[in-house]
């Protein structure tokens, strides 16, 4: 994890206390309002992002039917589209269904996936990028590519940058595209493009179990899907709360899989005393 000195030290105290309160209240609406979540997603990811969503109180659709979309998109409240195992049969649901979630007001996430790996993968993300997504959320390294329209090396779906090597990428690709922008990494940053917050919350162990990553992109809908109206604050609340689950998953587990079982649990049993003491989100200096 990145050292407290990133942020501002004269406003970390007051900052975190006012952060931490806005977390709780978020978790709370999640729970009290179960906001239906339409997921888009890759094969890897259905399991956990739909279980991510359940434990925090969401309630997760995993429908990608082309046929079905007019009648069921509308009626979400919000949208995740994540093009982890992107093929040209999915591409054309993705496209209507951001499209059909932008024309009726409901707030959708796009998570790029191992954007910079191929030429067809960079267009298809860059494409879904002009159907003006709410959120962007991706690792460092996708969010160069995206900010780049590049194509480079990878390593698949992880980063080869620290997410703190992506803030000016991230600031661009919000200016341009007028998306909140989220890179995960040991520091959780959160731009829209002149504001920059970073959630210092999490585990290491996370980057060894598949599909974390989308799974948080996923709980960032949900929380934005209560709270329309503060978009940063939604996703860099969303970003904290998974990491804390994580934090207390890890005391009980003793690896990836069991971290895993445990994660799905904490996120579920959370409560204020717990959120309130551990969130730590703050100003990037």
């Amino acid at each position: 994890m990145e050292s407290k000195s990133n942020f501002k030290a004269e406003e970390e105290e007051p900052e975190a206390i006012v952060w931490a309160q806005k977390a709780w209240a978020l978790l709370s609406s999640v729970r009290a309002k179960s906001p239906l979540i339409q997921c888009i997603t890759n094969f890897v990811s259905m399991d956990l992002m739909a279980n991510t969503l359940l434990s925090a109180g969401a309630s997760p659709a995993m429908l990608h039917s082309i046929e079905e979309l007019p009648d069921f998109t509308p009626q979400v409240h919000a949208l995740c589209v994540n093009v982890g195992t992107l093929s040209a049969d999915w591409l054309p649901a993705m496209k209507v269904a951001a499209e059909l979630a932008h024309n009726s007001g409901k707030p959708w996430v796009l998570d790029p996936v191992a954007a910079g790996a191929s030429g067809f993968r960079l267009k298809a993300c860059l494409e879904l990028v002009e159907l003006k997504p709410t959120v962007i959320r991706g690792n460092a390294s996708e969010i160069i590519a995206l900010a780049n329209a590049s194509v480079g090396p990878t390593k698949g779906a992880d980063s080869s940058h620290e997410s703190t090597d992506a803030i000016e990428s991230a600031k661009s690709l919000a200016q341009s595209s007028g998306a909140l922008v989220a890179v995960s990494g040991a520091v959780d940053i959160v731009t829209d493009g002149k504001r920059v917050v970073g959630a210092r919350n999490g585990v290491a162990m996370l980057t060894r179990i598949t599909a974390t990553g989308c799974s948080v992109t996923a709980l960032i809908a949900a929380f934005v899907a209560v709270d329309q109206s503060h978009v940063l604050e939604a996703t860099a609340c969303a970003l904290s709360i998974f990491g804390i689950a994580s934090e207390v998953g890890m005391k009980l587990a003793n690896g990836p899989a069991s971290l895993r079982m445990h994660l799905i649990d904490s996120l579920y049993r959370l409560d204020e005393v717990c959120v309130l003491s551990h969130v730590k989100i703050g100003s990037l200096s």
